[in-house]
């Protein structure tokens, strides 16, 4: 089968690129519009603050935040010094340039606790000890200046709350070569490249290459077979490009963007294709186009490679298989053929990987289970590393291994796996306790990362509060309202499943905490909020009470939880046909006057019935009390009243005596309890004052007036004005 590259941009909003050997996918990057890569942008910035107790410069360049500047990242050019002490700054540079890009890499380094395996050329290069080291002599806040002017380009993207980390040394990679255009001279080759002939070949032709004094060429690894016409048509591109960026940034305002890197396209054909790979799918016209322009541009020969996928029917990741073995890159959990699995775990310090022998049990003896477990989980962990893109510290633990020999058959299979990665890794030994600790560099958002949010329930813990223990939290969190005695009442706002728990399981706690505080709680449904989390709110009014009736009887013994007040068993007492027909033209023209007629009334929300059952408790509290405590009024004969006339409404046409009635009948009406409510002694009784009504407190006022006006002066006889017998109009007064 061979490999094959296999290029997704069917989509506009996301391009994708899978590398499969043999249909298993071996790399796999992807790019999206919402989220554009910020790594290798060039960028016009500016100095915004400068943090002497961190030793670098904080600086705006047109990302979501202020790029992180180190002061060894910061050129000498950059300093506000005299040209000699830069002269001198800059000697040593290129002297360690020149040296350390030649020495060869070896191979292998078994005697080293810790091995740098890996890397791409371009990253490689910028970790080597080529820049000077000011901090000697200098200080940032001495030679840096805010609002300073500077050329950055990014070398990390933004993760998390940390901004990007930039330089002011930049590079330009091409397919053969990176060009480093204010790097000190002196030709540099990739530490891949360990062969010696190959490695002399390749500095005669970079000296070959006219280059200004201030640059320097560093050869990739895809170019250790390639002729000096090869690399030096590469080189040329990348000068021209360099001249292109000096030009815009003249005419450029910072912060501003200079040179954006390729897209995905261009850089998985720059980075990834090699003669190893048989053909190039693409699926999507514009896209196909614009690589086959590109592939012609760089490499002419290899452009028959490339076609186009149009069938319609079946997509391109579908026909081989991708879009499967990308779905299992969300999974935290791997399977091994030999029946073991890998679970990958990430926080914010470290990659946690864990292995596992799971249903591996073909061998007769422990420690050759363990064994072929862990070969065969090195090479699954450095792939899924690759695939995945976990970078910092990554921590693997291996099943615990007695002889020595295996456990170092183990690390070279775990090095000989890493060799091939594009990012730069340092492996260490594994430890006593059966760790092994590696540092893998980032090379992009990782897959987790970029198309996933974090969790609103869990908070990204995984894992939510029981039901049980959220609801002693709501409670603890009642009673310390309560505590602080700052309302009469409190309203609750809980998500369903607690609202149901508390006041079915938890009725008596409730009851005996609004016993002892003197305050009610009501609770209302909010299935916005998520488990545990709930809302308070505090009311200094007292509720009138009603007579709807919720059962008080917990669910376990048979007990409903809610009966909505349409639903429950009231009955009005027997009435004649013409008197229940004055009532509700009674209660018509009440509604009327309060503004509740159906043609006038408001829309009012639906009862909620979580509400209603939270209030059993004071509902059936207040309606004992008013129903012991206020007999029910008698009857009095027509024409007869023992108190002040009643006020009432000027709408009602009915005869006085009949208004008289029918309010008296609504009253005996309202204070008379279902037999559904239990008895009165099963709660304690309790002086309740409820606020008197408005008539009355207005009658009681004009009594005390009265009463007052009789004790101080002697009644006198008020003089009544005389009727005209004929009344004149304006008219007739107007002609006298």
């Amino acid at each position: 089968m061979g490999k094959r590259m296999l290029i997704d941009a069917a989509h506009p909003e996301e391009s994708r690129v899978a590398i499969l050997n043999n249909d298993r996918l071996e790399e796999f990057d992807f790019e999206t519009t919402t989220k554009k890569q910020l790594k290798g942008n060039i960028y016009l910035a500016k100095v915004i603050r400068i943090e002497p107790s961190l030793q670098a410069a904080f600086v705006e360049f047109g990302g979501n935040r202020h790029g992180f500047l180190a002061f060894n990242e910061i050129h000498p050019d950059y300093y506000r010094i005299p040209i000699e002490d830069r002269k001198a700054l800059m000697a040593p540079g290129e002297e360690e340039t020149t040296v350390s890009l030649d020495e060869p890499v070896d191979e292998y380094q078994a005697n080293n606790e810790v091995e740098i395996l890996g890397g791409e050329d371009v990253e490689e290069i910028q970790d080597r000890p080529h820049r000077p080291r000011p901090l000697r002599q200098y200080k940032i806040q001495e030679v840096i200046k805010r609002r300073q002017i500077m050329l950055v380009q990014v070398v990390k993207e933004e993760r998390g709350g940390k901004g990007a980390a930039i330089t002011t040394y930049l590079s330009l990679a091409g397919r053969y070569c990176v060009l480093m255009p204010n790097a000190a001279k002196g030709g540099g080759i990739s530490r891949k490249i360990t062969n010696v002939a190959d490695r002399k070949r390749l500095r005669e032709i970079i000296e070959s290459i006219q280059l200004p004094e201030t640059m320097s060429l560093i050869i990739r690894t895809a170019g250790m077979a390639r002729s000096k016409i090869e690399i030096k048509r590469d080189s040329d591109y990348l000068m021209g490009l360099w001249n292109e960026i000096r030009e815009k940034t003249l005419h450029s305002i910072a912060p501003s963007l200079i040179y954006e890197e390729s897209n995905l396209i261009k850089r998985a054909i720059r980075d990834y294709y090699n003669r190893d790979i048989d053909e190039i799918w693409i699926e999507g016209e514009a896209a196909y186009k614009e690589a086959k322009e590109f592939i012609r541009k760089l490499m002419p020969s290899h452009a028959k490679k490339v076609k186009l996928y149009n069938d319609e029917k079946i997509p391109l990741f579908n026909r081989y298989g991708v879009e499967r073995q990308i779905d299992a890159m969300h999974n935290p959990i791997v399977q091994l053929r030999s029946g073991g699995y890998i679970v990958f775990g990430t926080t914010e310090a470290l990659v946690a990987i864990d292995v596992n022998s799971g249903k591996a049990t073909r061998e007769r003896h422990i420690e050759e289970t363990a064994f072929k477990t862990n070969l065969e989980a090195a090479e699954e962990v450095a792939r899924q590393l690759r695939l995945r893109d976990l970078a910092g510290l990554v921590v693997i633990d291996f099943i615990d291994m007695d002889e020595s020999r295996n456990i170092e058959a183990v690390e070279r299979r775990l090095k000989d796996a890493m060799r091939h990665d594009r990012a730069r890794v340092q492996v260490g030994r594994i430890s006593a306790f059966g760790l092994l600790e590696l540092s893998r560099q980032r090379l992009r958002p990782n897959i987790i990362e970029s198309t996933s949010l974090p969790c609103q329930a869990c908070r990204g813990t995984g894992m939510i509060r029981s039901i049980e223990s959220s609801s002693l939290h709501v409670l603890r969190g009642i009673e310390e309202e309560a505590i602080q005695q700052k309302a009469s009442e409190i309203i609750v706002y809980a998500p369903t499943a607690i609202a149901l728990y508390v006041l079915n399981q938890k009725r008596k706690i409730l009851q005996d905490m609004e016993t002892r505080w003197k305050i009610s709680v009501r609770f209302s449904q909010d299935d916005t909020l998520i488990q545990p989390d709930y809302r308070i709110d505090r009311s200094s009014l007292r509720r009138e009470p009603h007579l709807e009736v919720i059962s008080s009887t917990p669910l376990e013994e048979g007990g409903v939880a809610v009966i909505p007040s349409s639903q429950s068993s009231r009955k009005e007492p027997s009435r004649h046909p013409g008197e229940r027909g004055r009532l509700e033209r009674g209660r018509r023209h009440d509604q009327r006057a309060h503004g509740n007629h159906p043609k006038t009334q408001r829309t009012s929300p639906p009862v909620n019935p979580i509400e209603e059952s939270s209030e059993i408790l004071v509902r059936e509290k207040q309606i004992n009390e008013v129903s012991s405590e206020t007999p029910s009024r008698p009857k009095e004969p027509r024409g007869q009243t023992s108190g002040p006339r009643r006020r009432f409404h000027k709408f009602d046409r009915r005869p006085r005596h009949r208004r008289e009635e029918t309010q008296s009948n609504e009253t005996q009406h309202q204070i008379s309890a279902p037999s559904e409510l239990p008895s009165p002694s099963s709660f304690k009784q309790e002086e309740v004052n409820l606020p008197p009504l408005k008539q009355d407190l207005k009658k009681e006022k004009v009594e005390r007036g009265e009463k007052k006006k009789s004790d101080d002066t002697p009644a006198t006889p008020t003089p009544q004005r005389k009727k005209s017998s004929t009344r004149k109009g304006w008219w007739q007064r107007l002609l006298e």
